[in-house]
């Protein structure tokens, strides 16, 4: 065994590690974003300033449990006011990873 193998075998545990994380981290973060891109396209729809708040609530909350989210009609604030809307949304998504859990707290929203 030569001087580097000790440091070749822990390189290549920090990057199974970080492999690990990525596989464990980044569906929550891609779901994040499809919820996102979501409430953007509502926000940029000229007809959502026509529909009533709780009808727009309903829509995102349908959104969110279709991608599988932890989204409560609470979690969901819409406000349409002189033809501009916004939306902003609040959840909590927990990861566990090896007995150690972690919150992941997302805030999408949109508009004005």
């Amino acid at each position: 065994m030569t001087a580097r193998a000790p440091r070749l075998i822990a390189g290549a545990a920090v990057l199974l590690i970080l492999i690990a994380l990525g596989v464990v981290l980044i569906p929550p973060y891609a779901t994040n974003w499809e919820l996102q891109s979501y409430v953007n396209a509502l926000v940029e729809d000229s007809s959502t300033s026509q529909r009533p708040p709780e009808v727009v609530r309903t829509a995102v909350l349908n959104k969110a449990a279709a991608l599988g989210l932890p989204v409560s009609s609470d979690d969901i604030h819409v406000d349409i006011s002189e033809g501009a809307v916004k939306i902003e949304v609040l959840y909590r998504v927990e990861v566990n990873l090896a007995g150690y859990s972690i919150d992941l707290h997302f805030r999408p929203g949109a508009g004005a």
